[in-house]
């Protein structure tokens, strides 16, 4: 499933936040409890590369049956971050 981190602003108060969850929802607003913001932007976390403490670069995907945590699952190992960042699924 794809997860995302969303930025969001708050209409009525102006103040920012991020929240992480598997779409780019509306929130409302931890301050101030304004509702239904829109993200304001949004990143994909669905595929991450994480460096391994051998060196080597993981790939790491939030699987299917993520809903409230992205629950990420090792699907590929590189030697160079190169060759993960370009890693795409089948």
């Amino acid at each position: 499933m794809a997860w995302f981190r969303n930025h969001y602003r708050c209409a009525r108060c102006r103040r920012t936040w991020t929240d992480e969850w598997s779409c780019t929802c509306d929130d409302d607003c931890p301050h101030c409890g304004a509702r239904h913001m829109s993200p304001v932007a949004s990143d994909d976390l669905t595929i991450i590369v994480n460096e391994d403490s051998d060196g080597t670069f993981v790939v790491l995907q939030s699987p299917d049956a993520a809903e409230h945590e992205a629950e990420y699952v090792q699907v590929a190992r590189f030697p160079t971050k190169e060759g993960a960042d370009s890693w795409r699924p089948a």
